[in-house]
């Protein structure tokens, strides 16, 4: 296509051509898309990552650029109105629009491109912030296109704000991969913040997607990091006694022991039954590093689950301890079961560990994965095998590839919430996604050491790691929270920086007794296993750059589970036609990203129904804001369609644990459930630990302004709320038990 040059270059050509050389030093520029560009004028709308923003831009067009720049920087620095006068910027203020837009209209009109940062200003978190409004007028005024376009790696270098500062950063040794992604044009009748937002995620989820090192192998990814830090403490484990394993003592095991299961088991999927710690992350990274996939098994799930497990996974041979087996004695032990310490001793013990340790030493970290054999891609490849929990049915197995887990872990170091100075309090099982990734192989890559606790139920244990260890970030679910937060002191946990919540809904009162009795504020996430798990989460508030024309930036919302991770796209669609909604409407929340899973193991009809026109169904309803962030409503499995009416089950329960003022420090008290009837489409239980009159808790719920509709018909006290292992409701369990209810 012949693009029409503009009479005068928004650069002088010796300028452009030496700021385009340096920048061609530190940055890998490539584009995608540019045959969506129009021949005429066209109103360019990017994200605003860094200072170089509009350099990487003009280098992946083929077309001259003129850029709209806030008029009080222009006014701030003799600096900045060269710069303005030089590159041909248009300044723009809040205090003048009308005469700022009709000077873009009058470039727009004469066929130029102009680009506007719809954000305001730089992001200070790395993730597209709210779009302002003005764009849409602009375009409409000129008459020209809409052309969205987003750039991705520019984030993390010395001039973005990632880490809370411009410039005063280590700069990358290695060049910088960017990619430009142009979007196909809007037209300007069309343009609106809301179209264009979803446009900017779909085309930053594409340029992710670009990044070379997703393809990369996983295992090599680790061994590499934890050779670049040998003496470094990578764990500090507390399962019995105290036990310190530094990085090089964890990579040289896992390096020999990878040699002998390579040897030694045909399998292509080894199961792993160990508690958070050394042990897991040993026989995970030998696994891994054998060329085979590490499959983490639940070992608190009932027996018919984990037969069914080992039947779907293949799986014949386990790694365990003799302390594990003694404790899980239901467990169904296959004979083709290992002690990781006897494995390990029957390596030949220090004799075939110390060639490895003295390379993780010594020797460069490319060439001890060169000696390992890893290949330098994994990408699409299987590199973790997980089961969903079964809290509403059979287990499925999540196949996670290099790709899923090396996206999910780039995503969360780009946030800076877990850097390698962290330490962080890991008491998640390990078969769970969260455990799985973010607290045994995000921090063997990213350098942050880890305490571990081998039950997150322990919460003396737990208490006494936080204090003595002084740990900074704590993880887990609001089940485990409670007791926690319930019997330490201020005294104990005053070393934490960061808590974050996350596998159920975060209680308003658990978030107000914790923010006032211990001055910390619990952030609360959302992820599936299918999500790798991490797919949002709030952060907390970047700091206020020393510039006067800076502006506060929002990266919390309470109520809300954060800003989608970088790189990742959403839907929302309607729970009954399926019908695309807008963001802000609730419906189905779906999801594509590169931590995405592309379907479940040996089971296409389960995968089928997981996505829609390429997007992975959530099975939550919830909406976005403006600002981006996500409310999630409840399971769609957690609905009864009673009378033609969505009835959700969470809201009543939370309404009669307000009502009757109940005390949920010790677990679930109550539980609502929906069963078959013939009359309505569907019926609701209440499952209750404790004695509740039917008559009164109607009267009460009533006196509130619950619909009649929505309390609940049948009332069954009961011993015990059936919980999962990982602290979430067992759905399936309390489905069973208000099955039975109904039935007499």
């Amino acid at each position: 296509m012949e693009f029409p040059r503009l009479k005068r270059s928004t650069l002088p050509w010796i300028l452009e051509v030496i700021v385009s050389a340096i920048v061609r030093c530190l940055y890998r520029v490539k584009t995608g898309g540019t045959e969506n560009l129009p021949s005429g004028g066209a109103l360019i709308a990017s994200n605003h990552l860094s200072y170089v923003d509009v350099i990487a831009l003009q280098l992946a067009c083929p077309r001259p650029l003129r850029f709209v720049g806030y008029r009080g920087l222009l006014e701030s620095h003799p600096f900045y109105r060269w710069l303005f006068k030089i590159s041909g910027a248009i300044p723009i203020s809040s205090d003048n629009a009308l005469t700022s837009t009709r000077e873009v209209v009058k470039y727009l009109k004469q066929g130029d491109y102009v680009v506007v940062f719809v954000e305001g200003a730089i992001s200070r978190t790395g993730q597209l912030m709210k779009i302002r409004r003005g764009f849409e007028l602009m375009a409409k005024t000129a008459q020209v296109p809409v052309v969205p376009v987003f750039h991705d790696g520019l984030w993390g270098s010395i001039f973005s704000f990632s880490g809370n500062r411009y410039l005063f950063k280590s700069p990358r040794i290695m060049r910088t991969h960017v990619f430009v992604a142009w979007g196909k044009p809007i037209d300007p009748a069309e343009a609106s913040p809301e179209r264009l937002r979803r446009e900017l995620l779909d085309l930053g989820e594409y340029a992710f997607h670009q990044r070379p090192q997703l393809k990369r192998n996983l295992a090599r990814e680790v061994v590499r990091g934890l050779a670049r830090r040998p003496w470094r403490v990578e764990i500090i484990d507390r399962t019995a006694e105290r036990k310190v394993v530094k990085a090089g003592q964890l990579l040289a095991v896992a390096a020999a022991l990878s040699r002998h299961i390579r040897r030694t088991i045909p399998d292509r999927r080894v199961g792993i039954v160990l508690p958070p710690g050394a042990g897991a992350s040993i026989a995970n990274l030998a696994v891994l590093c054998a060329g085979k996939v590490p499959v983490n098994l639940n070992f608190t799930a009932g027996r018919a689950a984990i037969e069914a497990s080992l039947r779907l996974g293949q799986v014949s041979t386990i790694i365990s301890a003799k302390a594990v087996q003694a404790k899980v004695k239901d467990f169904p032990w296959p004979a083709g079961t290992l002690d990781l310490a006897s494995e390990i001793k029957a390596l030949g013990g220090k004799k075939a560990i110390l060639p490895w340790l003295l390379g993780a030493w010594l020797v460069p970290n490319q060439w001890l994965a060169n000696w390992l054999g890893l290949p330098k891609q994994g990408d699409q490849q299987e590199a973790g095998l997980l089961f969903t929990s079964g809290s509403s049915g059979e287990p499925k197995g999540v196949v996670l590839t290099h790709r899923n887990i090396l996206s999910n872990c780039w995503q969360i170091s780009s946030l800076c919430i877990l850097p390698d100075t962290a330490t962080m309090l890991a008491c998640l099982p390990v078969f769970h996604s969260f455990g799985f990734t973010v607290t045994l192989w995000y921090p063997m890559m990213r350098g942050c050491h880890v305490v571990t606790v081998p039950s997150p139920l322990d919460t003396r244990r737990i208490i006494d790691a936080i204090r003595e260890e002084q740990a900074t970030v704590f993880i887990g679910a609001p089940t485990f929270m409670r007791p926690l937060f319930k019997r330490a002191e201020p005294s104990d946990l005053k070393s934490l920086d960061l808590v974050v919540s996350g596998a159920e809904k975060l209680p308003q009162d658990l978030y107000e007794e914790v923010k006032a009795k211990f001055h910390i504020e619990i952030l609360q996430g959302y992820g599936l296993t299918e999500t790798t798990p991490a797919a949002n989460i709030n952060q907390p508030n970047p700091a206020l750059p020393d510039t006067p024309t800076a502006e506060a930036q929002t990266a919390k919302k309470q109520g809300w589970v954060g800003r989608m991770m970088p790189g990742m796209t959403a839907r929302i669609f309607h729970p009954e036609t399926m019908a695309e909604l807008p963001l802000t409407e609730q419906g189905i929340v779906a999801f594509r990203g590169g931590n995405v899973f592309g379907g479940y193991l040996d089971n296409p009809e389960k995968t089928a129904d997981a996505f829609h026109d390429g997007w992975f169904l959530t099975g939550d309803l919830g909406r976005f804001d403006d600002d981006g962030f996500l409310a999630i409503e409840g399971r769609l499995s957690r609905f009864s369609k009673i009378g033609g009416e969505m009835v959700p089950h969470g809201t009543i329960e939370q309404r009669i644990i307000d009502t009757l003022e109940l005390d949920q420090s010790e677990g679930y008290v109550v539980a609502v459930m929906g069963v078959p009837d013939p009359s309505k489409g569907e019926a609701l239980v209440l499952l209750s630990t404790i004695e509740i009159p039917p008559n009164e808790l109607r009267d009460k719920l009533l006196a509130t302004g619950l619909p009649n509709l929505w309390v609940p018909r049948l009332i069954q006290k009961v011993d015990a709320i059936p919980v999962l292992g990982t602290g979430k409701i067992d759905l399936k369990g309390c489905k069973d038990l208000a099955l039975a209810v109904a039935e007499v």
